[in-house]
């Protein structure tokens, strides 16, 4: 009888703790729960963390992330507003904003990822479809490469370089993103806190013209700056051959200045040496014409005169019958000629 009595008390205090059990629940400071009841939820989700109950058997605890999660994307191949391929690797950072209409709509973590691989693949393929190429590579459209002040210029001007200029960027194209998904993930209770292009990857058949414009481009600019060296060499030596000349002009300048001084100087003296007698300035006369006959008068050469000419006025006071005379040599010439 005892023992019977003990093994009902044992029951009932299993039964008890059975109770207890099922009726006693913990909520973590990490997540938020609701209470469903055949599957559906029962009063408001229970995000202060501490001790609940529940009535036990015929509700059930649902529990849910209350922290920050992470969605990866899956590397996609999508075409841009100029039909170049390029692969996007996306990733975000979302969370469960409204638990009940999450659970009632999704149910569970895999269903939510599923849908923002939908919903967020789909905006991304939209937003880059509507853009150039370069919105998507570069993070911010004020963002400038580390040039030269020359090769800069060159690229305002249009002289160097053909992609066309950034209006927005890529940190805009993210925000497109952003904004456009977050409104449809809303119906999920689910709040998109951000996404970002992780890695943006040319498709192999754009690779090869992007590598030919990369190469145009460099060659563009090293012509440039062969053109521009150049023209610097050209002006250096248009400047040397200038001043070269300008050297040599005053040079010969100063060399007939001082020719010419000393031309007058030495038929000063002359004139004053054979001005002094009559005899002097015959002598000179003589002198002088015998000079021109060594000049003009030479093996090869033929010249018809008058015998009344003054160049022969010399020979004609020679006499055939004297004996040859050795000639005289010739006074030294002044400076400036002069006859």
């Amino acid at each position: 009888m005892k023992k019977g009595i003990g093994c009902l008390v044992a029951l009932g205090v299993l039964c008890l703790l059975l109770v207890l059990s099922g009726a006693v629940y913990t909520v973590q400071e990490t997540e938020q729960v609701l209470i469903t009841q055949f599957g559906n939820v029962i009063g408001d989700p229970i995000k202060d963390a501490g001790l609940k109950f529940k009535v036990p058997f015929i509700q059930d605890v649902r529990r849910f992330e209350k922290r920050i999660l992470e969605w990866d994307g899956v590397e996609t191949e999508m075409p841009t507003k100029g039909k170049e391929l390029i692969s996007v690797d996306t990733y975000g950072r979302w969370r469960i904003d409204d638990v009940r209409l999450y659970y009632e709509s999704l149910r569970d973590e895999r269903s939510a990822l599923s849908r923002l691989d939908d919903i967020l693949g789909s905006e991304t393929r939209n937003t880059i479809a509507k853009h150039e190429l370069i919105e998507a590579i570069r993070t911010t459209k004020d963002r400038t490469p580390a040039q030269s002040e020359e090769l800069l210029e060159a690229a305002v001007s249009g002289k160097v370089g053909t992609l066309p200029g950034i209006r927005r960027g890529r940190t805009a194209l993210e925000k497109e993103v952003l904004e456009a998904s977050r409104e449809k993930l809303k119906q999920f209770g689910i709040e998109l806190l951000d996404i970002r292009f992780k890695r943006i990857n040319y498709n192999a058949t754009v690779l090869k013209n992007i590598y030919e414009r990369m190469i145009s481009e460099r060659q563009q600019i090293a012509e440039l700056f062969r053109s521009e060296g150049a023209g610097e060499a050209a002006k250096i030596l248009g400047n040397k051959e200038k001043e070269l000349r300008t050297i040599a002009s005053t040079a010969y300048k100063e060399v007939e200045t001082i020719q010419g001084k000393a031309d007058a100087q030495a038929v000063e003296i002359y004139a004053k040496a054979y001005n002094q007698s009559p005899e002097a300035a015959e002598l000179y006369e003589f002198l002088r014409t015998m000079e021109l006959y060594e000049n003009v008068l030479g093996n090869d050469s033929t010249l018809i005169l008058s015998t009344d000419s003054d160049v022969f006025q010399f020979m004609k006071r020679i006499d055939p019958g004297a004996a040859p005379k050795p000639p005289l040599r010739p006074a030294p010439r002044p400076p400036g000629g002069g006859n």
